[in-house]
């Protein structure tokens, strides 16, 4: 039994007890929401990490990506990444590993994180037919099943698995034309996959043997955006709305079958834009869990896109986006370092708190209590309420003051000094 189809028995599993009393919501509201979909708790019993919830009146939460690719392949690396993500606060894990043993790899990162973990399984069908020596488009629909379950049995929480790109919505992408035209790596392979053989995505036209595997081993479905846009030129084409659409008839298919499921967003979005994006798949999807690449709201920073996915997340969370996927300084550029993996995961963890406190004040406590803290001078009360302490105290040890009560910065001249002589 999956936890949408246990929670509408009446009783709370004790999964949903722990999120409930993480997030200060009551039990059996979060149950509601978790049998009719609105929230989502990636939780495999086989890997069992401490259960986050995502989703509506739940805090923002954060993913962060890793993994080897073709020309770097250094498990301990990805192990060391995966550590430091879970350091700097990052709520979910995804490997997306395509070089090297990347069955090894999965079962190393499982038993090193104890926070969900997810993965994308097309991913491994693609990899598993190149080392047989074919193309990537002779996988078989079998390959591809086959790799959901694998992954599934190993105990990931939850998969991206892009059902929602079909024949229709490829010949629509063909005919508008498009700057770029298919950037998701999933994607871009099915859509190769449907071209070669004239047949429809094995997801989509499957999507039932897909449910059954999901419902066997409760596997959460982020229903990937397979035709996101690349670029903000492209943002909110009638591909990518016409995908959207089909991923809410099949959010409503995993909810009639106990299935939890959550719906990606772009990708490359204006910010004049964002808010129109999360309310058309918060309508479309029935208020489905949100979540978002970014967004990147400009495609002139790279080397800087984890500040531009932060700008767009911090915005489309405001609106109604419940997950927010990190980007690093890296992106577009080069595989992530270690240190890359850190930067991404702050930036998008100030994002997702910016966020939290517009839509519910209740989590601004710290906010408050760093502002008395500085408003008294009190530096160690500061450092207490800070996201990130040990960042704030490297800053400040750099330029030591005259005075410890003041920082560098202004030294006697602080305004707050001066007022509270003054004023009080």
């Amino acid at each position: 039994m999956t936890l949408a189809s246990s929670t509408s028995s009446g009783k709370v599993p004790a999964v949903l007890q722990m999120v409930a009393k993480a997030e200060g919501i009551d039990p059996q509201k979060l149950a509601h929401l978790v049998t009719h979909g609105k929230v989502v708790v990636p939780y495999n019993a086989i890997h069992a990490p401490k259960p986050i919830g995502i989703g509506e009146g739940l805090r923002v939460k954060v993913n962060a990506n890793i993994g080897t690719s073709p020309d770097y392949v250094n498990p301990d690396e990805e192990v060391k990444k995966a550590k430091t993500a879970l350091k700097y606060g990052a709520d979910t894990i995804m490997d997306l590993s395509i070089g090297g043993d990347i069955d090894q790899i999965r079962r190393t990162l499982l038993g090193t994180v104890d926070i969900p973990l997810g993965t994308v399984p097309i991913y491994q069908a693609a990899i598993d037919a190149i080392r047989r020596g074919k193309a990537i488009v002779d996988m078989s629909e079998d390959d591809m099943f086959n790799a959901i379950e694998r992954q599934a049995k190993d105990g990931v929480d939850f998969m991206t698995v892009h059902c929602g790109v079909t024949r229709e919505g490829v010949e629509r992408l063909k005919r508008q034309g498009r700057i770029m035209d298919v950037v998701s790596r999933g994607g871009a392979f099915l859509t190769a996959w449907m071209v070669h053989h004239g047949k429809e995505n094995p997801l989509y036209s499957g999507y039932d043997q897909l449910l059954d595997i999901a419902e066997r081993y409760d596997i959460t479905l982020s229903l990937g955006d397979g035709l996101r846009p690349g670029c903000i030129a492209d943002a909110s084409d009638r591909a990518q709305i016409q995908e959207l659409v089909v991923l809410g008839e099949l959010v409503k298919r995993a909810r009639e079958r106990g299935v939890q499921a959550m719906v990606e967003g772009p990708g490359h979005i204006p910010l004049d834009q964002i808010k129109t994006n999360v309310e058309i798949e918060k309508t479309v999807c029935n208020n489905a869990p949100f979540y978002v690449l970014g967004p990147i709201a400009t495609d002139i920073a790279p080397g800087y896109d984890h500040i531009v996915g932060a700008i767009g997340g911090a915005l489309a969370a405001m609106h109604g986006a419940d997950f927010l996927c990190y980007l690093t300084p890296s992106e577009h550029l080069a595989l992530p370092t270690i240190e890359d993996v850190k930067l991404g995961v702050v930036a998008s963890k100030i994002a997702a708190h910016a966020a939290d406190i517009a839509r519910d004040r209740r989590w601004a406590d710290a906010d408050v209590g760093m502002a008395s803290a500085r408003g008294s001078a009190d530096w160690e009360g500061q450092f207490e309420h800070a996201l990130y302490p040990e960042i704030a105290q490297e800053y400040r040890k750099r330029r030591k003051p005259m005075d410890p009560k003041t920082c560098s910065m202004c030294g006697d001249l602080c305004a707050l000094r001066i007022i509270k002589e003054y004023l009080r």
